[in-house]
């Protein structure tokens, strides 16, 4: 878009500022199919693409006070997706792998690798002491007997990760057992 469209979006975003509804609908009609794309290119996701477009409108909307007429809409708006966009991303790689709570769990049978080290609580107490992604692969292995690349599908991670925090959790839990 060239001068005459910034100093367009500059007046909406003024207008906005002001309390006029229809500017922003003007804005929304304006910049929200270039934010979608370049969101769409952040995320690959259609669906999530447009949870972020409007995560975007309603930060916009929050820090439309903060907004600066000397500067142009356009590169504000897209710092604004920028960082939505980013936040999100950091939410999710956040996300912990779900906690598993093995003291509600039923009896655990115990690996062929842990027969004669340990029964029962004593296995849920040393199981509880390793990290839960190392305990879910493990489980998914050794107990419910997944293939490491269906657990690496699951997970979200490779094969050989998967199988290396199985062997991880086998080899912690024969310390902690021993």
């Amino acid at each position: 878009m060239g001068d005459e469209s910034d100093d367009v979006l500059r007046v909406l975003m003024v207008r906005y500022q002001a309390g006029e509804a229809d500017a922003f609908d003007a804005l929304y009609a304006a910049l929200g199919p270039s934010l979608r794309r370049y969101l769409l290119a952040l995320a690959r996701d259609a669906q999530r693409a447009d949870d972020l477009l409007q995560d975007t409108f309603l930060q916009l909307h929050r820090s439309r006070r903060t907004y600066n007429p000397g500067r142009p809409v356009r590169p504000w708006a897209f710092a604004v997706a920028r960082h939505v966009w980013l936040m999100d991303r950091r939410t999710r790689r956040r996300k912990a792998p779900p906690h598993l709570n093995l003291d509600a769990a039923p009896d655990l049978p115990v690996p062929p690798e842990a027969e004669g080290l340990a029964r029962g609580d004593a296995l849920r107490r040393a199981l509880a002491q390793l990290p839960p992604d190392r305990v879910e692969a493990l489980l998914l292995h050794h107990v419910w007997g997944f293939k490491f690349d269906e657990i690496g599908k699951m997970l979200g991670i490779r094969a050989g990760a998967a199988r290396v925090r199985a062997s991880r959790a086998m080899a912690a839990l024969r310390g902690l057992l021993q």
